[in-house]
């Protein structure tokens, strides 16, 4: 009896001092019309897949169906609260191939990051004096594409269809970035 009492309380003991560790969605990663409602929903369905790919135990492909599963079930069970797996399932995606870049390029993301400071530094600063952030990241689209063609018109190209666009090829770093210096300028 004693030693099952012993036993039972190291159980406790080991349990309490054992946190959970959730990894949030990064925001910069979350598709430009996504609600925070959708994003908690999300993240309530995947965080403790987040965590695997932020150890490196899960790889994209293997976190990304993973994610489409668990999402799709909790939809067919009406737990989404009326959000579809086409609105939940991108932020999901989006939030796992950002992470597991990040992991596996994060100087890429430092230096986009250092780089941006300097060339959004006016459009940091009006984020910072009220500019709508929406409008800000359309700006800050647009010259990132000027900065590698300098004829980059954002307004023309996105008016095309996506099979008649000439856009230059600028790495993702430099998107989530721009997002996340955006988003800390509010």
């Amino acid at each position: 009896m004693k030693k099952k009492l012993i036993t039972l309380t190291l159980i406790v003991a080991l349990s309490a001092t054992t946190t959970a560790f959730a990894a949030p969605i990064p925001r910069e990663s979350v598709p430009l019309n996504a609600t925070e409602a959708q994003v908690q929903i999300t993240e309530n369905l995947i965080s403790d897949i987040l965590d695997e790919v932020q150890v490196d135990n899960l790889g994209y492909t293997l976190a990304a169906g993973y994610a489409n599963t668990r999402i799709r079930k909790a939809v067919i069970a009406n737990q989404t609260d009326g959000n579809g797996y086409g609105v939940l399932s991108p932020i999901a995606q989006n939030a796992i191939r950002v992470m597991r870049d990040m992991q596996l390029r994060p100087d890429a993301y430092t230096q986009a990051e250092e780089e941006l400071k300097i060339l959004l530094a006016d459009l940091i600063a009006d984020v910072q004096n009220g500019k709508d952030y929406m409008e800000a990241v359309k700006d800050a689209y647009e010259i990132i594409y000027q900065s590698v063609d300098a004829s980059f018109n954002y307004d023309e190209q996105f008016s095309l269809d996506t099979c008649y666009r000439d856009i230059s090829t600028v790495g993702m770093e430099k998107f989530t970035a721009t997002r996340k210096l955006l988003m800390n300028a509010k």
